[in-house]
């Protein structure tokens, strides 16, 4: 795979407490603590996640001492940072399955003879309740309530849990606990990675860095998200990747083509100057980038299998697709489980078969696997006038919103 030299040159949005700070601290080749951390709310990590990946590769390869931590502790409460609501409690047995194969999937990007896997329930969940009121008493609750999403909750008298305010408190306690000098993530962890700052200088007299990465759009434009339906998944397979490539928007072939690969500065910019001038039609830019990270995350055999594919079945129509039947569900019956609306609109037969297509990821919406049967429609629907909701390999409904 290709590294840049330098690991802040792409895909990098912000650096608290400054660029030129962290540049000048790097410049001593003073071996830094370095990690990033995902909280298993789903059982795939998707390619948006490839960008901070990318980058904590990227320390390794230069040989600082980096971690990746999955958050199977976190993931109890959930972070809301990026939600309107509060998130589904999972199981304990759940979160267990869905990091089961997270390194597996993350070795696509990550070697992990450079990178050590840590889980935080190693240290969170040995705390006691003197030390979480301790550790509470660093932190101010009106800045937790003023953040955007939980004063607009707030102010519209949705129901804010208590617990959700701990989660910036125990990701704080992450960076305290590895003792890091930096930490990577998206944007929207900015808050919650500050907490980490926050506790190394009052715990541990120590002066961090918080890289805040770009996001990789999904397949829709928006952010891609493990409940959006418009994520490309890590573990999809070669052809359902390159086709959800092909499905991007003209105007996010700037963003894939920046952060989606691997792909150099110097292949960047020319994939784009081309694109830019005309001289590189849309279809056939996307047909490069889809290409290109099938054959990284797969090989280079099947990407020429995908794109042959796509060329059939998508451009030349000579695959079938199934049956495509019609169903229309009226917005207030929207809180209908995903497992109960399959057997009641006659896809199946039975909940429990229901429950195993969904278990088995044959149930997809935008080519996206959707893993819970429990999951109300309107998380599916997610307030689109219509989707296509693949059942199987034969049959697709298209749900038409009343």
């Amino acid at each position: 795979m290709h590294i840049h030299d330098d690991p802040l040159a792409t895909g990098v949005a912000n650096i608290l407490p400054s660029r030129e700070t962290l540049v000048e601290r790097l410049s001593s080749k003073e071996p830094l603590r370095v990690y990033l951390g995902i909280d298993p709310t789903a059982t795939q990590i998707h390619i948006g996640h490839a960008v901070p990946l990318r980058l904590l590769q990227s320390f390794a390869t230069k040989g600082h001492e980096a971690f990746l931590l999955i958050g199977d502790f976190t993931a109890l409460i959930g972070d809301t940072s990026d939600k309107d609501s509060e998130r589904p409690v999972l199981s304990g047995e759940e979160i267990e399955a869905n990091f089961k194969t997270y390194k597996k999937q993350a070795e696509k990007i990550v070697d992990f003879s450079r990178v050590r896997v840590v889980y935080n329930s190693a240290w969170l969940s040995s705390l006691t309740f003197t030390d979480i009121v301790k550790l509470c008493q660093h932190f101010s609750f009106g800045d937790f309530a003023s953040r955007e999403l939980i004063a607009k909750r707030l102010k519209n008298k949705q129901h804010v849990g208590l617990h959700e305010a701990l989660y910036p408190v125990m990701q704080g306690y992450d960076m305290y606990h590895l003792d890091a000098d930096i930490q990577i993530g998206g944007t929207d962890q900015t808050f919650n990675m500050q907490a980490g700052r926050h506790l190394q200088r009052k715990l541990h007299n120590k002066e961090t860095f918080v890289i805040a990465t770009e996001f990789l759009p999904g397949t829709d434009g928006k952010k891609m998200s493990k409940t959006g339906g418009n994520a490309i998944w890590l573990s999809d397979p070669a052809r359902d990747m390159y086709r959800k490539i092909m499905a991007i928007d003209d105007s996010q072939i700037p963003a894939y083509a920046s952060l989606g690969t691997n792909m150099s500065s110097e292949e960047t910019r020319s994939l784009l100057s081309a694109y830019q001038a005309n001289t590189l039609h849309p279809m056939d830019a996307k047909k490069m980038l889809a290409h290109r990270l099938v054959s990284e995350l797969h090989d280079s055999t099947q990407a020429d299998d995908a794109a042959d594919f796509f060329q059939a079945s998508v451009q030349q129509k000579t695959v079938s697709i199934g049956e495509i039947r019609e169903v229309t569900i009226d917005s207030d019956e929207a809180s209908i489980p995903l497992a109960q609306f399959l057997t009641q609109t006659g896809a199946v037969h039975t909940i429990s078969q229901a429950k195993d297509l969904i278990k088995q990821g044959s149930v997809q919406i935008n080519g996206t696997a959707l893993r819970y049967p429990n999951m109300h429609m309107s998380e599916i629907i997610n307030d689109l006038p219509s989707v296509l909701l693949r059942v199987n390999r034969t049959l697709s409904l298209r749900i038409v919103i009343k």
